[in-house]
C-alpha cells in the first residue's frame, strides 16, 4: 500500500485534496467539490480538517 501525500503537481493550496484523490484514484476536482461542499454544512468542520492533513500527510513526491 502506498502512503498518502500532498500533491505537489495537482494542488490549489497546499496539496492535500490533490494528494488524497490522487491516492483513491478520484478526480481532483471532484474530489475539492465535495470537500467544499462538506466544509459548509455546520456539522463538518473542513478548515480545521484541512489543516491537520496538512500537517500529517507527508511532503510532496
Amino acid at each position: 500500500m502506498k502512503n498518502i501525500h500532498r500533491s505537489l503537481n495537482n494542488r490549489v493550496f497546499a496539496g492535500v485534496i490533490g494528494g488524497i484523490a490522487d491516492h483513491f484514484d478520484w478526480n481532483a476536482n471532484i474530489a475539492r467539490l465535495i470537500f467544499v461542499l462538506l466544509a459548509i454544512t455546520p456539522m463538518f468542520p473542513g478548515l480545521i480538517a484541512y489543516l491537520i492533513l496538512w500537517m500529517i500527510m507527508g511532503d510532496p513526491e
